[in-house]
């Protein structure tokens, strides 16, 4: 069931993706493994954390 709206999605992507870039360029810190959350919450469309507060920035889906 998902709960991460269409620009949710896209913002976890994008940070995702910059985090991870961290690993590889720029300071080369194991950190950036971090952004492998919001990736995988934005391309699965479902955020643990918002099933536990009851939140939703999906418009069209019930929680």
């Amino acid at each position: 069931m998902s709960n991460v709206g269409t620009i949710d999605r896209v913002l976890r992507v994008i940070v995702g993706l910059a985090l991870i870039s961290l690993v590889f360029v720029g300071p080369q810190t194991p950190w950036g493994w971090v952004g492998l959350v919001p990736l995988l919450t934005g391309a699965i469309s479902f955020c643990p954390l918002y099933r536990i507060l009851g939140l939703s920035t999906c418009k069209t889906c019930e929680s």
